[in-house]
C-alpha cells in the first residue's frame, strides 16, 4: 500500500520570501499527523501544495499516488479540506449546506442523500440539521464542517486547526471523532497549537521559520538528545509560592531552565543535582520540597527545539548584521 503524502524537497517562495523551504516527509495510511509550529512558519503554505491549490517553487509531492502538480484536479476531488475558520455558508440550515457540498463534489442524488445521512449520523449533529448555520455554537459548526468535507468519502483529510476556538469538550469530542475515522483507514494531516492534541497524534513534524526542523512520533521527539542533554535531567518540583520558587531556581547556576507548569514547577537542571535542589530551596525559606525525575513533554521538545534553532540563526546572521 503506498503513503498517502510523499514530499520531496518542497519549496515555495514568494519573491524574496521563502515560506516553505526543502521540506521532505512521509506520511503513511491510517497516520493521524500532527503539523506544528508558530503562526506564519509555513504550515498552511505547505497543505495548499499538497492540495493541489499552489504550485511548488522546487521539489516535489504525492497524495493518495497523484502528482501534485499534474494531477491536481484529481487530488481535489480525492481528499477532504477543513480551513481555519468557519467558511460554509451562515444562511444556509446544517442540511443545505451539506446537499451544496454533496453537489460540489458530483455525487449523484441517491448517493448524496445516502451519504448525508452517514456524516450526520458520523459528527452527530442530527438534531441541528435544520438549524442555520449561524445559529451553531463554535464546537457544533466545527462538526458540520468536518461532515460536508466528509460527504465525499475521502481517505485523506486535511484539517487546518480544526479546534481553534472551540472550548475542551467540544476539542475532545472531535478529536474522538477523528480516531474513529482514523481507525476505519482515514488518514488525518492536522495542524494545531495545543500540545494535548500533538500528545494524541499518531506522528508529529515541527515546522519553524520555513523549515521542517523535526518528524516523527510524540516518542521518538522526546528522546531527542538536544531535548535533554547526557549532562542534565528534568525534574518536577512540588513547593509553595510557586512563583517565587521559579525565581530562586533561575538563580541557581547548576539550573538550566526551569517554569511552572500546572501547580508544580518543570526544570531542567544539572545531573544529580536534586538533593542539591532541595538544600538551597529549603535555605531559600520554602521548606521541605518534593523533587521527583519525568521525562520531557512535548512543550519541552518544542521550546528547545525553537531556542537551539533561534541561537544557530543570530550566530549565523552575527556576522552578516556586523557587516
Amino acid at each position: 500500500m503506498p503513503p498517502a503524502i510523499v514530499a520531496r524537497g518542497l519549496t515555495r517562495r514568494f519573491g524574496h520570501f521563502t515560506a516553505v523551504n526543502d521540506v521532505s516527509l512521509q506520511i503513511e495510511e491510517g497516520d493521524i499527523y500532527g503539523f506544528l509550529g508558530p503562526n506564519g512558519s509555513g504550515k498552511t503554505t505547505l497543505i495548499r501544495m499538497l492540495c493541489g491549490l499552489l504550485r511548488p517553487s522546487s521539489g516535489s509531492a504525492t497524495v493518495m499516488g497523484l502528482d501534485t502538480v499534474k494531477e491536481s484536479e484529481q487530488i481535489k476531488r480525492a481528499i477532504g479540506y477543513m480551513s481555519q475558520q468557519f467558511s460554509l455558508y451562515r444562511d444556509l440550515t446544517v442540511l443545505e449546506n451539506l446537499k451544496f457540498y454533496a453537489r460540489i463534489y458530483g455525487l449523484r442524488r441517491s448517493r448524496a442523500r445516502r451519504r448525508i445521512e452517514d456524516v450526520i449520523g458520523i459528527v452527530g449533529i442530527g438534531d441541528y440539521r435544520g438549524h442555520l448555520a449561524r445559529e451553531l455554537s463554535g464546537g457544533w459548526r466545527q462538526r458540520l464542517a468536518l461532515a460536508c468535507s466528509l460527504v465525499h468519502e475521502p481517505r485523506l483529510m486535511f484539517l487546518d486547526e480544526p479546534t481553534a476556538g472551540i472550548d475542551p469538550v467540544a476539542r475532545r469530542e472531535l478529536w474522538n471523532l477523528l480516531f474513529d475515522l482514523a481507525g476505519q483507514g482515514v488518514t488525518f494531516f492536522v495542524t494545531t497549537h495545543y500540545m494535548d492534541e500533538a500528545e494524541r497524534c499518531s506522528h508529529i513534524g515541527y515546522i519553524y521559520f520555513s523549515n521542517l526542523i523535526v518528524s516523527g512520533t510524540p516518542n521518538e521527539l522526546k528522546q531527542l538528545p538536544e531535548v535533554t542533554p547526557r549532562e542534565a535531567v528534568r525534574l518536577e518540583i512540588r513547593a509553595p509560592r510557586l512563583a517565587s520558587a521559579m525565581r530562586a531556581l533561575n538563580s541557581f547556576d547548576y539550573v538550566l531552565d526551569a517554569t511552572i507548569f500546572a501547580d508544580s514547577l518543570h526544570v531542567l537542571a544539572q545531573t544529580n543535582t536534586e538533593e542539591r535542589l532541595q538544600r538551597d530551596l529549603a535555605r531559600e525559606g520554602f521548606g521541605e520540597v518534593q523533587v521527583i525525575r519525568i521525562p520531557p513533554s512535548l512543550e519541552d521538545v518544542f521550546v528547545t527545539l525553537t531556542r537551539k534553532r533561534d541561537t544557530d540563526r543570530a550566530g549565523t546572521t552575527a556576522p552578516a548584521e556586523a557587516l
